[in-house]
């Protein structure tokens, strides 16, 4: 790599700058287009580099490890990477992983003003042919040009008319296969279906909604145990259920014994645990006391796990009602709405499919079917929130072990669908089997 090409930020900084390049979705989309991977000296960063910009272009988001080394061994089987070389990579990867990337606004900074000075450099050798012919108003739009490289502010423009071939392919590539949906999947194929996503849309705050002791902690874990046995990295932050009724729940549901079973059956959920969960994702559980965790922590918890090199795909919070807000208002309308707006960013930002869970009030709690205005407290969470579903059941379908599940309010799907589902509460299955959909 020639002298000029160099980032000069200090000793180490290559890694962290290699490390934020293939894990972190955010920094790469602030720095797409300006990190070349001949910039790095060691040529297994930059292979890794190249690697995790190709995923990003296809997906909008970076790989995590597990799938970066898979990208890896595709390479050599495509005879784009010598088997001496992913070596390498494979064990510069061990290393990346543990790299701090914490300092994300730093480092898009400096990759900014490394790129604008180099293009800068770039410009004034063009406009040294260009000053003897007397082109002032060339030089004047490449120096222009030049001083514009910076960090992207997160607010791609879209040429809608332009962009239209590209959306198809897109749609094609998802037709046939070739591209896989890009949501988290719910486990249950019929509600995937349903859903835009083909599962729980990344960037987006999906709510459970229901009165009290009618499942939606139940749900949430469910959910939860899907997304992570499909390998998918899955964080739950519960505010209400302590993390160890947490871990008994998904003991449960997953083994198939009943919770009152856990004690007898423990050297056999142990082994059906281990045998299920095998090619799982991680699966992190938190637990807060209510109103003490705010947006801003649950951000830092985040980012504390991205710099031991593990990347959420979902993040599930029991939730956000018990919330606190960052700011306290002292009003809890306002309060709500801050702790609401606050995870809907986060779930933007971070690239991660959200999901939680809120009350209904009392008239929901008594209909038959809850209803978008049947929320409790704040209307706000409808607005804010992308899907709502309620959860719904008389006492006959409860004696059955039934329930029904109403799309309240939907963002990108259709809305009013009701799906009726077979529950198992002893074996702490949300949803045991789709009867049918109306």
């Amino acid at each position: 790599m020639s002298e000029e090409a160099k980032f000069e930020l200090g000793p180490g900084i290559e890694s962290k700058l290699a490390a934020s390049a293939i894990r972190d979705t955010e920094f790469a989309r602030r720095t797409e287009g300006l990190i070349n991977p001949d910039y790095f000296e060691s040529i297994a960063q930059a292979t890794l580099v190249a690697l995790a910009q190709e995923y990003f272009e296809t997906y909008s988001k970076s790989p995590t490890p597990v799938v970066l080394v898979k990208i890896v061994k595709d390479a050599v089987k495509a005879k784009r990477l010598r088997p001496d070389m992913a070596q390498q990579c494979g064990l510069e990867l061990r290393t990346l992983v543990k790299e701090d990337i914490s300092d994300r606004d730093y480092m898009v900074d400096a990759v900014a003003k490394f790129a604008r000075t180099k293009a800068v450099g770039e410009a004034l050798s063009k406009c040294i042919d260009l000053r003897a012919k007397g082109e002032f108003e060339k030089i004047s739009e490449i120096m222009q040009e030049a001083l514009l490289i910076g960090a992207a502010d997160g607010q791609e423009g879209i040429d809608y008319l332009e962009n239209v071939e590209t959306r198809t392919k897109r749609r094609e590539e998802i037709a046939s296969g070739v591209k896989p949906p890009t949501g988290i999947t719910t486990g249950i194929a019929p509600l995937d279906n349903l859903l835009y996503h083909k599962g729980w849309g990344i960037e987006e705050l999906t709510v459970i909604m229901g009165a009290a002791k009618r499942g939606k902690s139940m749900a949430l874990a469910d959910f939860a145990i899907a997304a992570s046995m499909a390998g998918h990295n899955v964080l739950v932050i519960t505010l209400e259920v302590s993390a160890q009724i947490y871990t008994d729940r998904f003991d449960s549901n997953i083994s198939e014994y009943r919770m009152d079973e856990l004690v007898a059956q423990s050297a056999n959920i142990e082994t059906k645990i281990k045998a299920s969960m095998a090619n799982a994702g991680c699966l992190k559980i938190h637990e807060y006391p209510p109103d003490t965790c705010t947006p801003s922590m649950v951000r830092r918890l985040i980012d504390k796990y991205r710099a031991r090199g593990i990347m959420f795909d979902m993040l599930v919070v029991d939730y956000l009602d018990i919330m606190a807000p960052d700011y306290r208002a002292h009003d809890p309308i306002q309060d709500s709405k801050s702790v609401w707006l606050g995870m809907r960013k986060l779930a933007k930002e971070e690239h991660i499919a959200t999901l939680s869970a809120t009350q209904t009030n009392r008239d929901g709690a008594r209909s038959k079917v809850s209803k978008d205005t049947d929320v409790a407290e704040d209307f706000n969470k409808i607005r804010i929130a992308d899907l709502v579903l309620s959860i719904n059941r008389d006492e006959e379908e409860e004696k059955n072990g039934e329930a029904r599940l109403y799309f309240a309010a939907s963002r990108n799907q259709a809305g009013g669908i009701t799906i009726k589902i077979k529950q198992d509460m002893e074996r702490m299955k949300f949803i045991k089997q789709v009867i049918n959909i109306s």
